[in-house]
């Protein structure tokens, strides 16, 4: 059947078919990119077999523009006006890579991405007569992909990237993904940083209301319970929702993978290859290892999802245990200021409770050596200084509010 059946066009809304114009459009300058980009290799290749083959190459795309050229004029459409490089992406290719080699592995990615996209627009385009044009280049994307992977691994020697460019190559590949990249904490980190906030956070309520009311315990014992409370609650909820999004964020990742692996398989190996280079591994090692992992898709696609979060399931924080571990540690560290009023008032009171405060931000600036490379005394006095200068400036001005309202008095 024709891709132009008739009465095809007449389904279409005019908004719908503005759409499919667009997108048949893109289709169409890319077709005639690749076509420029092999037609360019093969003027300037000296092999024969290889000259050959891009030859046929440049053909097939020269093919899937008319198809979609023929399909826009169907449409109403007009006719396509190329506005890519005379080359296509031969000369920059090969420049900005470091030789044919390189360039032709870009290639390769690049087939790899048409196949993914044109299974997305299968899903989303709504046209039966270009849904046939999608298909049938497919088929002919995955011809040219195993051409160019015969053609890399024939070749020798073949110049092999760099680290760096296999990571300029992953980086491309991925730039169009979400660049979010959560990392799981233990339960004693949610812990360490809830004592801290809640000192912080009460430490400077106690001085302010100290300062105001001159040391009144009735009124920082009340300011200071009450805010222990709404820190504790607050860093419960806060780490539940923070933990509860990366679980989130990892499953949505992991269903994102595996549509990927199931669209095109053969740019899911190509990202996790990269990804191996980069840490060193020689591309032709990195190709055997990956496609030994994919003989599992199960364990294929987990080792992508880890690859583009920096972490596994096992790794992500369980959201009730973040929870209790922020809340309860939140309302110990908020509680030790408050301390020293129950028994304590006046400028006593204030004394005591600044120093209280200040040897327990020492104390959980050493302890936070244990979740961060710094030495304890250096991470203790830098917490120490900074409750010190948060406990005096909150201090003086709840002295002036006091002053300014009689509160003090």
């Amino acid at each position: 059947m024709s891709a132009n059946s008739p009465n095809s066009e007449s389904k279409l809304d005019p908004r719908g078919r503005i759409r499919i114009l667009r997108i048949l459009e893109s289709n169409w300058q890319a077709e005639m990119l690749g076509f420029h980009t092999y037609d360019a290799l093969a003027n300037h290749e000296s092999d024969p077999s290889r000259r050959a083959a891009f030859r046929t190459l440049a053909s097939a795309e020269e093919h899937h523009a008319n198809l979609w050229a023929e399909r826009i004029q169907a449409l109403g459409g007009p006719p396509g006006v190329y506005r890519g490089p005379e080359a296509g992406e031969a000369g920059s290719l090969a420049s900005r890579a470091g030789g044919l080699g390189v360039a032709l592995r870009r290639l390769e990615l690049d087939e790899s991405r048409d196949i993914a996209k044109y299974a997305r627009q299968i899903k989303e385009l709504g046209d039966e007569p270009s849904i046939r044009i999608l298909q049938q280049a497919i088929e002919d994307e995955r011809g040219h992909y195993q051409t160019l992977s015969g053609l890399i691994r024939n070749r020798r020697p073949l110049p092999q990237p760099t680290p760096e460019q296999a990571q300029k190559a992953l980086n491309e590949l991925l730039a169009a993904r979400d660049k979010q990249h959560p990392k799981a904490a233990a339960w004693v980190g949610d812990a360490i940083y809830g004592i801290n906030d809640g000192l912080g956070a009460i430490f400077g309520i106690v001085s302010g209301v100290s300062g105001a009311t001159l040391g009144n315990s009735k009124f920082v014992v009340i300011a200071g319970m009450v805010g222990m409370l709404a820190s504790a609650l607050s860093m419960g909820s806060g780490a539940y929702l923070a933990a509860k999004s990366e679980r989130e964020i990892y499953e949505a990742e992991f269903a994102r993978e595996r549509e990927a692996v199931e669209n095109n398989e053969a740019e899911a190996q190509e990202v996790l290859s990269l990804s191996y280079q980069i840490r060193g591994l020689p591309p032709d090692e990195a190709d055997r290892f990956v496609e030994h992992l994919a003989r599992d898709r199960e364990q294929f696609i987990r080792i992508l999802a880890q690859e583009r979060l920096n972490t596994t399931e096992d790794g992500l924080r369980k959201p009730l245990t973040s929870a209790i571990s922020g809340a309860l540690s939140t309302a110990i560290g908020a509680t030790i200021p408050v301390i020293p009023f129950f028994f304590l008032s006046g400028y006593t009171g204030v004394i005591v409770a600044a120093i209280v405060s200040l040897a327990a931000h020492f104390a959980v600036g050493a302890a936070k050596s244990l979740v961060t490379i710094r030495s304890w005394w250096a991470s203790g006095l830098e917490m120490t200084l900074v409750g010190a200068v948060e406990g005096i400036v909150t201090y003086l001005i709840g002295l002036a509010i006091g002053r300014i309202t009689g509160a003090g008095i």
